[in-house]
């Protein structure tokens, strides 16, 4: 069954009207439930060594993303999903970069020396994978967990220039998670 056939039955079973425009991209997340996730991912520890500037940060984030693409692009078996793991990464990869380039302008130069740094650290962390065999990368691959959930608050922060302090548990109505 098609998914035009699934939306159909569901519309039909709903009451909905089946003509019309059917929307294909979400809604633009609401304020408080970006506040919400932000203040959770800020409260959130990081892992050792990672920056805790933003700017840094996505900068740091977007080379550990990068890493990880460029170890699934070395590899050969060509898995489905490791092929849609790559692609959604690099997408996050051209995201992060995005947001780094249009907040470059307004970072000091010292700022922008931090994010060189932690770029080239979480890029050393790969390089010593990408010279071992294709089981030990491909091991590596499907290893990797991701990233902490500040990096694609940190990107939104710095691509839209938002300067006061990210909203706390306490900001949003959660307890303190440190109690």
């Amino acid at each position: 069954m098609s998914i035009l056939a699934v939306i159909a039955a569901a519309a039909a079973l709903h009451g909905l009207p089946q003509d019309g425009p059917i929307m294909t991209a979400p809604a633009a997340e609401a304020a408080d439930a970006v506040r919400y996730r932000e203040a959770v991912a800020y409260a959130n520890p990081m892992p050792r060594g990672a920056p805790t500037a933003d700017y840094p940060l996505v900068a740091w984030c977007d080379a550990l993303v990068s890493g990880h693409v460029a170890i699934g692009e070395s590899l050969t078996n060509g898995d489905p999903l490791d092929l849609d793991i790559i692609r959604l990464g690099r997408l996050e990869a051209a995201d992060f970069r995005a947001a780094l380039r249009t907040a470059e302008p307004r970072q000091t130069a010292a700022t922008r020396a931090a994010a060189r740094e932690a770029a080239a650290e979480a890029t050393a962390r790969w390089a010593p994978l990408m010279a071992q065999d294709e089981a030990v990368r491909s091991q590596a691959f499907g290893l990797f967990f991701g990233l902490p959930g500040r990096c694609e608050h940190a990107a939104r922060r710095i691509r839209e220039n938002v300067t006061t302090a990210p909203a706390t548990p306490e900001d949003v109505g959660l307890e303190d998670p440190a109690a």
